[in-house]
């Protein structure tokens, strides 16, 4: 437990008893959940925060993260953590501040107000720069470029799919995923030739179920973003891990209708996660790698 001062040195500390508004911290609690990161919760007279530190990354990630959420934020429509404040630790390593949001409502009607509000997201958040971030940010642990790109074939295919398979190459040297998926690449633009006028809207990025909440009153809340512009189809590349239902898809496609060619898309965009959970967490990705990358190879 802390109170007072100026925060002795600890920059956490200083911005919630600065700019934070509080003259009180009145407990610090862990908040599991977590892989990456640690969390805690700052009870504080002037209400509770969320932080996340991590020793071993600089400020940049969380700089990102922190940009993320201020865009999803802007646009007024699902509900977002607000980022506060993102910095370096004195001793290396860096921090996130945040809102801290209660969990725990009810979900009855969650996953359609889930598919009604990220579509109202995809639909609001409208890059006029073309497809990509403001900064490069990371996927999970892993890198991820974003330079802006004016159309979304070569952004797709060369910052997504292509640096994916180049860092798999570098990381296991797997000559076969590597070969094959290097002629995935050269058939990206037929694979993707339905596509017509795509809007680069504000992605997630990384939607899975461990990202989603709601809070406690049932309203539903995204987490832990890896933000871009991009097809807003790219957003349920996770979708093999975020058991949306059909209420959450009909909510969805109301907002933004659903597009020829969709469901042959879908594989193409859970691809770009499948090869990141294979640099992230090893070979036993590799045969959903290896079966998207033959069943496109082997349509044409």
């Amino acid at each position: 437990m802390a109170s007072g001062g100026d925060g002795d040195g600890d920059p956490i500390r200083h911005w919630i008893l600065g700019d934070g508004g509080a003259t009180k911290i009145t407990r610090i609690t862990p908040v599991g959940g977590g892989c990456i990161n640690a969390a805690n919760r700052y009870d504080t007279d002037a209400g509770s925060f969320f932080v996340k530190t991590n020793r071993g990354i600089d400020s940049s990630m969380f700089e990102a993260e922190a940009a993320g959420l201020d865009a999803m934020y802007r646009t007024n429509t699902v509900r977002v953590p607000k980022p506060l404040k993102a910095g370096s630790l004195p001793r290396g390593g860096s921090f996130i501040i945040m809102e801290y949001i209660e969990f725990g409502g009810s979900t009855l009607h969650g996953q359609r107000e889930l598919g009604r509000m990220l579509g109202k997201m995809h639909k609001a958040g409208i890059s006029d720069r073309g497809f990509g971030f403001e900064m490069d940010n990371t996927i999970g642990s892993t890198p991820q470029p974003n330079p802006w790109t004016p159309d979304w074939i070569t952004f797709f295919r060369d910052h997504r799919i292509g640096h994916q398979l180049e860092l798999l190459f570098t990381n296991y040297s797997d000559q076969q995923i590597y070969e094959k998926g290097k002629k995935l690449l050269e058939k990206i633009p037929y694979l993707l030739r339905d596509l017509k006028d795509v809007q680069p809207c504000l992605l997630h990025g990384d939607l899975w179920s461990g990202n989603m909440a709601y809070d406690k009153d049932g309203k539903p809340v995204i987490l832990d973003p890896a933000c871009y512009y991009g097809h807003n189809e790219a957003e349920f590349g996770m979708s093999w891990c975020a058991s949306f239902n059909s209420s959450f898809y009909d909510a969805y496609f109301k907002e933004m209708p659903k597009q020829k060619g969709f469901e042959d898309r879908l594989h193409l965009y859970k691809l770009y996660h499948y090869l990141n959970h294979y640099n992230l967490f090893g070979s036993s990705y590799r045969t959903q790698c290896i079966s998207i990358i033959s069943r496109y190879n082997n349509q044409l």
